[in-house]
């Protein structure tokens, strides 16, 4: 399952999702602004995102997750076959998924709003890692100007405390938000192919084999 960008299913997720098909995967990219008619936005002008983000909350992605986990389920995919990886906030959304469902793994590309949080509707989620149900990556760059460091190593820190699955962080020097995306200007090609080299692994690893 690939959860969307902030700016929707748009061309970049559909591509990842192709991809993930390509390297042997049922993939499938749930519309979680399905609520307000389902856009997809360019990247250069981040206003147009506001609305539909502000009718975004922690328990509409659970939500939709679970209607997407109930569609996998009845093409014949059970929680430990199945894996979550995120974008954007839809990295933040792997580490809600992975704290809220059983599934063989979950991935999350510069996720922000993990430890601080963004609002009230979408607040730290911190508190999930000592039950995380499902083990989880994540990769930040250094230079997320949204991300601080200090937030990375304090996330790093806890999952390695108090986690009772498998977890991992992994930062890239000189990344910037949106690195594994080729049509930003934040485009970091060494770091997107170690991301998803690592991504791939990640799955490889965790989820169960497929009985059919």
């Amino acid at each position: 399952m690939v959860i969307q960008e902030a700016f929707g299913v748009n061309p970049h997720i559909e591509d990842v999702t192709r991809r993930f098909a390509e390297a042997g995967y049922h993939a499938v990219a749930p519309h979680l602004f399905h609520r307000t008619g389902s856009p997809v936005f360019g990247y250069e002008d981040f206003s147009m995102v506001m609305e539909h983000m502000g009718a975004i909350t922690d328990e509409g992605i659970i939500t939709d997750v679970g209607a997407a986990l109930k569609h996998l389920e009845g093409a014949g995919w059970a929680g430990d076959q199945t894996g979550a990886v995120g974008f954007c906030m839809g990295g933040r959304a792997s580490f809600l998924v992975a704290g809220t469902y059983a599934l063989g793994g979950a991935v999350g590309f510069y996720g922000s709003a993990i430890v601080t949080g963004r609002n009230e509707r979408m607040g730290s989620l911190l508190e999930l890692i000592p039950t995380l149900k499902t083990p989880w990556l994540g990769l930040f760059g250094d230079e997320d100007k949204g991300i601080p460091v200090a937030d990375v190593e304090r996330l790093r820190e806890e999952l390695a405390t108090a986690s009772p699955v498998d977890t991992g962080v992994v930062r890239y020097p000189g990344a910037e938000h949106g690195f594994h995306c080729d049509a930003r200007s934040s485009y970091a090609p060494e770091a997107a192919a170690d991301g998803w080299k690592r991504t791939l692994a990640w799955l490889e690893d965790h989820l169960a084999a497929p009985t059919r």
